[in-house]
């Protein structure tokens, strides 16, 4: 694997665990796609550092059983925000 790849790997599992950042957030910081990110920390990061990989694995896996409340808020608050306008 190129370095640059392990560094991004990394990176990406380092900022998923101080911020408790989603798949799509991370995605966006670091201007890559979703199926990168997804793909560095349950594959790549494994075999670079299967403890740090473990603790964002942590993290994503608790975003993704949240995923159903914040989609059921943000349309509770698109139609809040329709209804005032």
């Amino acid at each position: 694997m190129k370095e640059y790849i392990e560094e991004r790997a990394v990176a990406i599992a380092n900022y998923i665990i101080e911020n408790n950042a989603t798949v799509r957030q991370t995605a966006k910081r670091f201007g890559i796609s979703k199926s990168t990110v997804h793909k560095d920390v349950a594959e790549r990061l494994v075999h670079i550092n299967p403890a740090l990989a473990k603790q964002a694995r942590i993290v994503l896996d608790i975003n993704k059983s949240e995923r159903h409340i914040r989609g059921g808020m943000a349309t509770k608050e698109k139609y809040l925000h329709q209804k005032n306008v």
